[in-house]
C-alpha cells in the first residue's frame, strides 16, 4: 500500500477522536467480560485492594485474557469491535497487509510505551500527519478506513416536485 494512498484512493487515516470511540467500545466489551468474573472469584473487595493483581486468576482475566483477544481479533480480522464499529482496520504500514504476529504483540506492547510519558504517544495520533500514535510506528502500522462508509447523502424533496 501506498504511504500516500495513490493506489487506494477511498482510504484514509483514522483520526484521534475515532480511535477514541473505537477504544471506549472495547474497554466497555471487555469490562462486561472480565468485571463478572473478577467479581465472582474475589468478590467486591477486589476493586477496595491496592494490590496491582490479586492473585493468578486476576492475572489471567486482567492481563493475558485482554492481550490475546486483541492480538487474535488484529491478526482475524485487522480490527478489534470498537474499530470494526467505526469501520477501521489495522494494517501494515508498507504493505497495507494483515499484520504479523510479531507487529501484533510488538504494537500491544508499545501501547505501554506510548502511555508512559503521560499518554503523549496515544494523543500523538492527533498531530501526526498519517495519524499513527508511537504504538504504530513502533509496530509499523496504520488505522484506515474507507472514505465511503455507506453514508447516503440527505436529500429533501419539496412537495409538488
Amino acid at each position: 500500500m501506498n504511504t500516500d494512498f495513490g493506489d487506494y484512493p477511498d482510504l484514509v487515516y483514522v483520526g484521534f477522536w475515532a480511535r477514541v470511540g473505537a477504544t471506549l467500545i472495547d474497554a466497555v466489551l471487555l469490562l462486561m467480560v472480565t468485571m463478572p468474573l473478577l467479581v465472582s472469584i474475589y468478590g467486591w473487595e477486589y476493586f477496595k485492594s491496592e494490590r496491582l493483581i490479586a492473585g493468578r486468576a486476576d492475572f489471567i482475566i486482567s492481563w493475558i485474557f485482554p492481550f490475546v483477544v486483541v492480538v487474535v481479533f488484529w491478526i482475524t480480522r485487522q480490527a478489534t469491535p470498537g474499530k470494526m464499529v467505526i469501520g477501521a482496520r489495522v494494517v501494515d504500514a508498507a504493505t497495507g497487509n494483515s499484520l504479523t504476529l510479531g507487529q501484533s504483540i510488538g504494537r500491544y506492547l508499545a501501547y505501554i510505551v506510548s502511555m508512559i510519558p503521560l499518554c503523549l504517544g496515544l494523543f500523538w495520533v492527533g498531530f501526526d500527519g498519517r495519524k499513527q500514535g508511537w504504538h504504530d510506528k513502533l509496530a509499523g502500522t496504520v488505522v484506515v478506513r474507507s472514505k465511503k462508509r455507506g453514508v447516503e447523502a440527505v436529500s429533501f424533496r419539496r412537495p409538488g416536485r
